[in-house]
């Protein structure tokens, strides 16, 4: 089991490498380009409302989801890790798959800003592999803690959004999101051999 602050921090840092805003800024630019300052600011503010509360509620009812469908933690540590690493593979070879607003005028902020730009696969993932390493209450409220701290400074990148994307240009957008890339596939790869080791334990103990 990880002491408290380890299992905090590494909560967040899966979180916000998995979301990476930095990468998302330039499809929130893209999807709010036509909306005035204050329309704008509302969209970045509903995108991670809802963003959170959609981490929030897979942490919720994580166990419930285990207990439902009789899945066992390192199963999900272990499925998670691989999609965890699909991703950040993708993101090393491609960049960011960027994401098309459904319809011209419609209002993006819930989807796909919210879901599943920021709370994609990737984070709904992170956030159930790490309900199944959280062994008491104390760990689940640090996990509430990252989640809330990785929506809130997505937050605040997508206020500053349109001022990085000028600033950074898409070459820096390139590196940010390879660097993201690659911390998120060695956590990936930690998650799947945090799911192997009690499986490989198991079967060396009935073996003997």
């Amino acid at each position: 089991m990880l002491p408290l602050w380890n299992f905090g921090l590494l909560a967040f840092t899966s979180l916000f490498t998995v979301i990476n805003p930095i990468s998302a800024a330039p499809i929130f630019v893209g999807m709010t380009g036509d909306k005035s300052a204050a329309e704008r600011r509302k969209a970045a503010l509903k995108s991670s409302l809802a963003a959170g509360a959609t981490l929030l509620l897979f942490e919720a009812a994580g166990g419930l989801i285990f207990s439902f469908f009789g899945i066992t933690v390192p199963a999900f540590q272990i499925a998670g890790g691989v999609l965890f690493t699909m991703i950040s593979i993708r993101t090393l070879n491609n960049g960011r798959e960027e994401v098309e607003a459904e319809a011209a005028g419609a209002d993006p902020s819930i989807v796909p800003l919210a879901i599943p730009t920021i709370a994609g696969p990737g984070a709904i993932s992170t956030v159930m592999a790490l309900v199944g390493q959280a062994p008491n209450y104390r760990h689940r409220i640090a996990l509430a803690g990252a989640i809330g701290a990785a929506i809130a400074i997505t937050w605040l990148v997508l206020l500053a959004a349109p001022w990085i994307v000028e600033r950074i240009g898409r070459t820096g957008q390139r590196i940010v999101a390879k660097i993201m890339g690659l911390i998120t596939c060695v956590i990936g790869v930690q998650f799947v051999i945090n799911g192997i080791t009690p499986v490989l334990a198991g079967i060396i103990k009935s073996a003997r």
